[in-house]
C-alpha cells in the first residue's frame, strides 16, 4: 500500500475504506453491525476534500475494505516521568510505591537533559504511531518545576506541526493555598498551560468535608479565573469509597459559574460508591459540563493491588453511566514505563484496544470510537480534529484490518500513518537510545 500511496502524489482518492460512522459527520451511508461505513476519501494538498459512499471515486488507492481512522489525540500523559522504570522500579506495583519511587527519582535524576531526552523519546513514539496532540501533566513543585516547564515549552515549540503539546500542572491541591500558589498559577499562565492539581478528600461520603478543603478548592478556582485558565484535575484515584472530590469539584464549578473547560481524570472511587451517591455525582458532573478522561491500562495495573492477593475490581470508573448522562468521556495513555505503570508506549491504537476490553466499549461500539479521537479533541479545545471530514487535515491511520474483531485482535504493526496526506516514514525509536539516560548497561 505504501508504494501506491507514494506514487499517488498530492491529489488522490482512498477507495473502498471502512471508517467509524460517528467520525464521518454528514455522511449518509449504511453502517455495519459495529457502526462502520464504507467510504471513498478524496485527499488534495494535505487536506480531506471529500468523503463519499464507497464506489463514488473513479480511481485511486484501493484499501480493499481496510479501516481508516482520523489521527488520535492523547489527552492525559506524563512525559516528565516516562521511561524511568529501568532505573527506578516500583517493586510491589502499588500506588504508594509509585509515589515514593517517583519522588526519589525526581530528586536524584531529573535534570534538564534527562527530562528532555526521555520526553523527546516518548514523543517520537507517539508520532510514529500516528498521534497528533498530547496533553502532559508535569510535576510542578517549586523551584524544580521551573526546569520541567522550560524544557516542555522548548519541546512544544520544537514539535509544533508534528504533535500539538499541551501542558498541565500537577501537585497537591493545598500547594495552591500556600506561599507558592500564585507563583504556580503564574508559571502555568505564562507558559500557555492548563491549571491542574490532585485531590481526593476521604472519609465517609456523608461526613463533613475535611477542614479547609472547600476553601482550598475555591482558592484554586479563583487562581484559574483570574488568569483565564482551563482546569485538568487528577481526581479520586483510589479505591476509597469516601474519596468524593469529583462531586465537590462539580458543585464548586456550578456555584462559581466557572467559564473555562474542566477535565477530570481517573475518578476510580466512583465505581465502588453507593449507587445513589454515584448517580448524584454523575448528574452534577454533567450539569457542570465537566469532561472525563479515563486511563484504563494504568488504573487496572495500580488499583486494588495488594501483594499476594488477587485484585477484586478493575480500578476504573463508571464510563457507561457517564456517557448515558451526556458526559464527554475520553480514553488516554497516562503513564508509560515508570513506577505508576511499567508498560505502555503512547500508542493510542493500543489504548483503544485495551480500553475496549477493560471497559466493555463494544457490543455495540456505539459512539465509543470518539473516545480516542473527537472527544479528546473537543476537551482539548482542538475542534475539527478527530474526524474525517472535508476541510480537515489529511492526518489519518490506515489499517489492513477490515472489521473490529480484526482491528482489536492484533497490534496493527502494519498500519500506515498519513500526515498531510503523505506516508509518514517515522518509526518508534529503540529502547537502547535511552540506555545512558536511565543507567542500562546494554
Amino acid at each position: 500500500m505504501k508504494e501506491f500511496l507514494a506514487a499517488a502524489g498530492s491529489r488522490y482518492w482512498l477507495r473502498d475504506a471502512r471508517a467509524p460512522g460517528v467520525l464521518v459527520p454528514g455522511l449518509d451511508a449504511e453502517r455495519d453491525q459495529d457502526g462502520l461505513v464504507r467510504v471513498d476519501i478524496r485527499i488534495e494538498d494535505g487536506k480531506v476534500t471529500a468523503v463519499a459512499p464507497a464506489g463514488s471515486a473513479p480511481d485511486g488507492v484501493d484499501l480493499r475494505g481496510g479501516q481508516v481512522w482520523p489521527a488520535p489525540l492523547d489527552a492525559h500523559t506524563h512525559l516528565d516521568k516516562g521511561h524511568i522504570w529501568p532505573r527506578t522500579r516500583n517493586p510491589e506495583g502499588t500506588f504508594i510505591g509509585a509515589l515514593t519511587a517517583v519522588m526519589s527519582d525526581r530528586g536524584a535524576a531529573w535534570s534538564e537533559a534527562d527530562i528532555r531526552a526521555r520526553a523527546d523519546f516518548a514523543l517520537r513514539c507517539a508520532y510514529a504511531y500516528g498521534t497528533v496532540a498530547i496533553r502532559t501533566h508535569l510535576d510542578t513543585y517549586l523551584p524544580h518545576g521551573l526546569v520541567t516547564w522550560r524544557v516542555m515549552r522548548e519541546l512544544r515549540d520544537a514539535w509544533a506541526g508534528r504533535i500539538a503539546i499541551q501542558m498541565s500542572s500537577i501537585c497537591p491541591l493545598d500547594r495552591f493555598s500556600g506561599p507558592d500558589g500564585k507563583a504556580l498559577a503564574d508559571l502555568v499562565a505564562s507558559s500557555g498551560g492548563v491549571l491542574g492539581m490532585v485531590t481526593r478528600p476521604s472519609g465517609g461520603i456523608h461526613d463533613d468535608l475535611p477542614p479547609g478543603f472547600q476553601q482550598e478548592l475555591d482558592t484554586f478556582f479563583a487562581l484559574a479565573e483570574e488568569r483565564g485558565l482551563d482546569l485538568d484535575l487528577h481526581v479520586d484515584e483510589s479505591g476509597e469509597t469516601g474519596a468524593r472530590a469529583l462531586r465537590e469539584i462539580a458543585l464548586t464549578a456550578l456555584k462559581r459559574k466557572f467559564k473555562g473547560r474542566i477535565q477530570c481524570g481517573h475518578c476510580c472511587s466512583l465505581a465502588i460508591q453507593p449507587e445513589d451517591f454515584a448517580r448524584e455525582t454523575i448528574a452534577r458532573v454533567a450539569e457542570a459540563g465537566i469532561d472525563i478522561v479515563v486511563l484504563p491500562m494504568c488504573n487496572m495495573y495500580l488499583q486494588d493491588r495488594v501483594p499476594g492477593r488477587t485484585p477484586r475490581w478493575r480500578g476504573v470508573t463508571l464510563v457507561h453511566e457517564m456517557r448515558a448522562a451526556g458526559i464527554r468521556v475520553s480514553v488516554a495513555s497516562d503513564n508509560t514505563r515508570d513506577p505508576f505503570y511499567a508498560y505502555g508506549d503512547l500508542d493510542m491504537t493500543e489504548v483503544f484496544r485495551e480500553a475496549t476490553r477493560i471497559l466493555h466499549l463494544d457490543h455495540p461500539f456505539g459512539d465509543w470510537y470518539r473516545a480516542a479521537t473527537a472527544n479528546p479533541a473537543e476537551a482539548m479545545g482542538l475542534k475539527g480534529r478527530g474526524l474525517i471530514a472535508a476541510g480537515a487535515p489529511a492526518d489519518l491511520i490506515l489499517y489492513s484490518a477490515r472489521f473490529m474483531t480484526e482491528l482489536l485482535s492484533r497490534p496493527q504493526a502494519d498500519r500506515v500513518v498519513l500526515r498531510d496526506g503523505r506516508v509518514l516514514e517515522a518509526t518508534a525509536p529503540h529502547w537502547r537510545e535511552l540506555d545512558a539516560v536511565v543507567g542500562v548497561a546494554g
